[in-house]
């Protein structure tokens, strides 16, 4: 599926909930021929942004050598030496520093991109005019538990933008133990990865570019009688919307090769319309409930495909959205989506809604 390096950051962007952000960094993808492009010169432009304001600063706790005392004696450890015959202990103490988790993995990242096969030339120097200006901040050697030992709070929240680039990057490299180099997984080619992404910006672009409906995720429990419910499988939908006399439930699905894989001999893959089947089905508990309409939305690259069905006063939709069209394309064909149904499905007054806020 060749969706544009454009497309994949839009993607990210509103998965993340961070547009404001990508529109301050100001990142030209015109500039950029692969996605390690695109994430190194986002984090270049990021941190020209966080060093011309200057890099966030916190209290570190610091346990060193000291001449004389300062903060708190660690006498135990003093004495277990000869410190104290050259007026030196071992004190800890808080210091103000830059030297703040934050820091290291940004730093830390940059450092990773310098030692990454495929690089544009141009950007590898911009990293390293960077990387020295970081002062006292010491690199790392990164984990997943450093990022979840970050703290954001309102002072250093544009930090959230810059290290979910940070987390992307390290969660697609691979380390050559050969030449010591990493490898930069394209993950578009991972559909497991890339349905999440698709999930979530689904979600994400009607919660932003709408204002009729409440958007979230939903809860089905299976209308069964009998013992030993627990063990019935959880049903949950990837976007449920609600207004006050509709309601709508989206399952989003992403597919490297839809036509050669799950629509074989031109049919719909059963267990999308299982899926569906059963959350319209178990989900029925009022008025409003009994006329949900089900859309299964696919990404797509070739066709769009609309497929209308009804039962039972549920309207049964199947869509496409094509991720390689341009993206005002793109945020047409969502938007329209819900404006055909409405044009279709309501005779309300004024004409058609207008959904973008």
């Amino acid at each position: 599926m060749a969706i544009p390096i454009e497309n994949i950051y839009y993607l990210l962007c509103y998965a993340w909930n961070k547009l404001d952000e990508r529109d301050r960094v100001a990142v030209s993808t015109e500039d950029c021929s692969t996605l390690l492009d695109l994430f190194a010169k986002v984090l270049i432009n990021s941190t020209r942004i966080l060093l011309k304001r200057g890099i966030d600063r916190n209290y570190v706790p610091i346990t060193t050598e000291f001449a004389g005392v300062k903060g708190k004696l660690e006498l135990s450890a003093t004495l277990k030496t000869d410190l104290l015959l050259r007026q030196r202990t071992i004190c800890s103490f808080d210091e103000f520093s830059s030297n703040i988790m934050t820091n290291r993995i940004l730093l830390s990242t940059l450092r990773d991109l310098l030692r990454t096969r495929g690089l544009d030339a141009g950007f590898k120097k911009d990293i390293k005019d960077l990387v020295w200006r970081f002062g006292d901040v010491e690199p790392l050697e990164l984990t997943r538990a450093h990022f979840a030992a970050v703290r954001l709070h309102r002072n250093n929240k544009f930090y959230d933008f810059v290290l979910r680039v940070c987390r992307i990057v390290f969660e697609n490299r691979l380390l050559s133990e050969r030449t010591g180099e990493f490898e930069f997984q394209d993950f578009v080619r991972d559909e497991r990865k890339m349905s999440g992404l698709f999930e979530e910006f689904v979600r994400r672009f009607y919660e932003i570019e709408q204002n009729e409906f409440r958007v979230g995720r939903e809860d089905i429990y299976w209308q069964l009688q009998g013992p030993d419910r627990a063990l019935l499988p959880k049903m949950q939908t990837d976007v449920t919307l609600r207004s006050a006399r509709e309601k709508i439930i989206i399952e989003a699905k992403f597919y490297n090769d839809p036509l050669k894989g799950s629509y074989e001999s031109e049919k719909l893959p059963a267990a999308n319309l299982y899926q569906l089947f059963s959350y319209l089905l178990n989900q029925r508990v009022d008025e409003r409930s009994m006329r949900t309409t089900g859309i299964l939305l696919y990404a797509r690259t070739d066709r769009d495909i609309d497929l209308d069905y009804e039962y039972e006063g549920h309207r049964f939709l199947v869509r496409t959205v094509n991720l390689a069209a341009g993206w005002k394309e793109i945020e047409e064909r969502l938007l329209g989506i819900l404006l055909i149904r409405d044009r279709r499905n309501s005779s309300h007054e004024g004409g058609d809604r207008l959904l973008r806020a």
